[in-house]
Parts: C-alpha cells; structure tokens; sequence
C-alpha cells in the first residue's frame, strides 16, 4: 500500500483547557484567557493515515508463519474512486504567553507533510500492485485521478484578544499570520483518462490525457526548506462562552463556562513555486506490456509510451483550508463533553491543493489542572469509525483517535498517534 491520506492530529487533546498552544493551532482565539500564564512547546509531532481501499486487523498481522500478506490478509475494497491520505505535523519550539488583562500573543513553529491521492481505480491500482495476476479483462476510468505531496515550514505570530466581556456572555476572538517556508511538492491529475486490460494479451490500452509536475528540484528523500519559495497564511477564529454562574469569574485559573462554543478557519494561503516542472501527456491508443509495470518506475513508463510535452511554470499550492466548529459542555465538576466538526474547503477535485479529510469527534473527557483523560469517538470521511484515547499528564501529551479501534477491529482503515512535550506555566487557582 502507498502512503497514505490527510486527516488531523492532537484530536482529543487539542480540547482540553489545559492543551495551550496545541489548542491554539486550531483556533487561535484559545490563545487568549487560556488556563496558562504561559505555555512553552518543546516538542510534538503527530501522524496521520488513512484510507478507503484497504483495512487491516490487528490479528491479521500474525495469521500465518510466513508472515503479513497484503493480498490475502487486507480486507480490500477497490472501487472506481478510492482515497488515500497521510500527513505528518510537527511542532518546533513555540510558546505563548499573556501581555495584559485584555490580550494574549504566541508564536508557533511547525514543519507538515501532507500527501493526498482522490479517484484512484482500485482495481487498476489492485492488479498493478500483485503485477496483474489475474485471469478476467477489466476496465478503468480516471477521469478525475488528483494526487498532491507538499511538504513546507510555518512560523505562526498569534494575537487574541477579549471581544466582549458581559459577565454572563463572553467572547473573544484571535488570529495567527504565517510566514511558509515551502520545501515543494508534486502532482498528478487526469480529466479523461480511461483504458482497459487484456488478459489473453497481458496488455493495458490507455486513451485520454493527464498531467504529472513537481516543483523545482523537488526531491523527496532530501526536503530542504532553505533555499525554495515562500508564501504567507492565516488563521482566524472566535471563542463564546455562556457562563450563567458568576461566582468564579474572577479567577483565571478555573474555567467559568457552562458551554463553549468555537468556529474558525485554518490554513489559508498558498506558496508560489518559480520554475516548476509540469508535464502533459497524452494517450491515444496507446498499448502497454503488463512486463513495463515491473521492470520499469513510473516516470519511465510515461516516457516510453506517452507523447508528453515539459514545460516550466509558476506551481501555486494549496494549504489545506478547513472550517471548525466545537461546542463543549461542562457536565459536572471536571467532567466535560465535547462535539467538534471539521470540514475541508477544498475539493477533492482541486488540483494542486492539499486536502483535509471531514471529521466528526465526540469526546468526553476528564480535565484538571495536571491530568486530563479524553475519549474521542470519531466519523472520518474516508476511514469511517474511530475510537481512541489520549492522556496529558503535566509536560508530557501521548494519544491516538484511532488505537481502540485499531486494536479490535478486523478491518481498521485508519491510524494516528501524537506525542507532545513541553512546560506548563499555569494561572493561580484564585
């Protein structure tokens, strides 16, 4: 299986009062009348993969003594328009802190790999993959294929400050401004790519058109953030609280709400690649040998078979632009409810882009000052259902959405684990 596709990281943790600049990355209001005096990041990172081509269970990776086979022990499902995506975040040195009674700063540093893959026909990919061991003719369409790999840095300026201050109704607002350090990409799409597979022949017949580019000496194994493009982004996002109970209301270090309510937008913006290679190639009739798929990397079967022309271009890519939305319900005590909605903005179909996967979380959660328990169950619009679990425990964060499922699930199409360091200043209690 391939790398695969985009969802989020810190899903669990980032809610908790107590998850500083973390819940910041997600809507900067949080930056303000936050639990912190202070919040210092040493070190994160969070992965993220997953599918709807393919699930494995855990039993299935000792099934048998010769080991994990992918064809025999994956639950496939190959359709006409299957999905991938992965991504991997990490925080550098970031921190955030009060300037007065009215306003908060921060600022965050990251470096994100993001890789998309939409509209892939599985069955082409299924039989490239076991080198078209199959005895049956089939057909393929790809005519909205759209692949995108894109790796680059942020450094992130945060301000939020309080809106509206009317004892029983609070809100506050933030935004961060970011300087992207771009360390390039690739991309492939098609519009009216089709073909099909001769068994008798062993041979693949492709019609139509497609595009494959990468940025300017773009190369995977060696990313450099250096000596590339630059672009800038932002991300913006209000916070209201309904606090019906006025006797805490003075103390910053005690959360005063009944419910929160969030939205905010994150990612927007691009980077400008000069000189990027961009190829367009196209088929007529053009015939295959199923041997090229085995003796040959990709690059080599498109030169050798399709009349392609190069040309050089400003490459524009996308962030992954997405819209949240959280509402969070103290239950009793240090017992919280939390229902948060992430949506893309970004069509699977939008060409050079990177794309966020729609999910849908709902977290209980036990919260204090120096542990906090959280439960999140999820609905991933590519991987499906995900339970899991995360724990903060003063400086040290470690959770995953997706490793209860993973762990008794026959078919788990997804995973994530997130790992955080760092230096909590709290507010006085009082």
């Amino acid at each position: 299986m391939p790398a695969m596709g985009f969802s989020q990281n810190y899903i669990g943790h980032r809610i908790d009062n107590y998850a500083g600049i973390h819940g910041v990355m997600y809507n900067p209001a949080n930056v303000f009348d936050s639990r912190m005096r202070a919040d210092i990041n040493l070190f994160s990172a969070g992965i993220n993969f997953g599918n709807d081509y393919a699930g494995i269970g855990l039993s299935s990776l000792n099934a048998n003594e010769e080991g994990f086979s992918f064809e025999d022990d994956a639950d496939l499902n190959p359709t006409n328009t299957n999905n991938f995506y992965a991504n991997v975040d990490v925080m550098g040195p970031s921190f955030m802190f009060n300037l007065n009674s009215k306003s908060s700063i921060g600022l965050i540093t990251r470096v994100r790999g993001l890789f998309n893959l939409h509209n892939i026909n599985g069955e082409l990919y299924q039989n490239i993959v076991d080198d078209f061991d199959t005895e049956e003719n089939f057909n393929f369409d790809l005519n909205s294929l759209n692949g995108n790999l894109h790796a680059y840095a942020e450094i992130g300026l945060v301000y939020g400050r309080v809106l509206l201050d009317k004892q029983t109704h609070f809100l506050k607002g933030g935004a961060t401004l970011k300087y992207l350090a771009g360390g390039g990409g690739l991309f492939t799409n098609t519009s009216n790519l089709s073909g099909n597979y001769s068994a008798a022949q062993e041979q693949v017949n492709v019609n139509g058109s497609f595009t494959y580019g990468t940025t300017a000496d773009f190369d995977n194994q060696d990313i450099d953030f250096t000596e590339t493009s630059s672009g800038f982004g932002a991300d913006l996002g209000v916070v209201y609280e309904w606090r019906p109970d006025d006797s805490n209301l003075g103390m910053r270090g005690q959360n005063k709400y009944k419910l929160k309510l969030g939205l905010s937008v994150t990612d927007i913006g691009s980077i400008n690649y000069d000189a990027g290679k961009v190829t367009r190639y196209a088929a007529n009739n053009v015939t295959i040998n199923e041997s090229e798929f085995d003796e040959k990397d990709i690059q080599e079967i498109l030169d050798d078979n399709f009349a392609g022309q190069e040309t050089t271009e400003t490459v524009t890519m996308v962030l992954p632009t997405a819209l949240h939305f959280a509402a969070d319900y103290k239950l009793k005590n240090k017992l919280y409810l939390n229902l948060q909605t992430s949506l893309s903005m970004v069509s699977p179909e939008s060409q050079q882009a990177s794309r966020m996967g729609n999910v849908a979380t709902l977290s209980p959660r036990f919260e204090s000052k120096w542990l906090s328990a959280y439960m999140p169950l999820s609905l991933r619009q590519y991987d499906g259902f995900a339970w899991g679990f995360g724990l903060r425990a003063g400086p040290l964060t470690i959770g995953s959405s997706t490793i209860l499922t993973n762990l008794i699930s026959e078919s788990s199409k997804g995973a994530d684990v997130y790992v955080g360091l760092k230096v909590p200043i709290y507010q006085k209690s009082r």
